[in-house]
């Protein structure tokens, strides 16, 4: 199996996965039914950083999993087939419309959908209401052609609900309108935020 990716939904073997986890709601409402996401943050010893969702927005933990745990793996990027948006029970949600509208182009990247959208689209759990926003990230080991990614961005700004798309890129991870507005981006990376004019290389500015 390849080291899974930031936003990658993981499903587990058992609740002993996330014995380490203190977050008492976590032993009552999580079973190995529901998923966990990978977060950014240090590895530790080959352990994935991960982040368990609750019921409520407020109950979020965060954890580390050994990779012997995951029995399953689903990308942004599977997510965001337009077949299986089609085909969602939450398919008449404005995220998920917004979802099939940008599926119909064609994209010079790989892109995919994470979020409360992603979230309910992997699980069927209904986390999506009227106002929920669709959260995206594009994939970026190499930098990319600035007005393709303008394109892209005017496309999003246009949809029936609000798109807030992340950059991937090997050093870390960007806001996009926040790339096209000014000279630096807040990079995320495994060992904090860098603010940086060149967020491929992680060079400081």
């Amino acid at each position: 199996m390849t080291a899974p990716c930031p936003h990658d939904l993981l499903w587990l073997r058992d609740r002993s996965a996330l014995a380490t986890i203190s977050a008492c709601w976590v032993g009552t409402f999580w079973h190995p039914g529901l998923p966990v996401v990978v977060r950014r943050d240090h590895r530790e010893s080959g352990l994935i950083p991960i982040g368990v969702r609750g019921e409520r927005r407020e109950q979020r933990a965060a954890g580390w999993v050994h990779p012997d745990d995951i029995v399953r793996v689903i990308t942004p990027e599977r997510l965001a087939d337009r077949t299986l948006l089609q085909a969602s029970p939450f398919s008449a949600f404005a995220p998920v419309r917004a979802a099939i509208v940008l599926s119909e182009a064609e994209w010079p990247w790989r892109w995919g959908i994470t979020g409360s959208t992603g979230y309910a689209l992997a699980t069927q759990q209904p986390t999506l209401h009227a106002a929920s926003d669709l959260d995206l990230v594009i994939r970026a080991p190499q930098p990319l052609d600035r007005a393709a990614l303008q394109r892209w961005q005017n496309q999003t700004d246009a949809l029936a609900c609000r798109v807030d798309t992340q950059v991937e890129t090997p050093a870390g991870a960007f806001a996009l309108n926040e790339w096209l507005r000014e000279e630096q981006v807040l990079l995320k990376t495994d060992t904090g935020p860098l603010l940086t004019a060149s967020p491929w290389s992680r060079e400081t500015s």
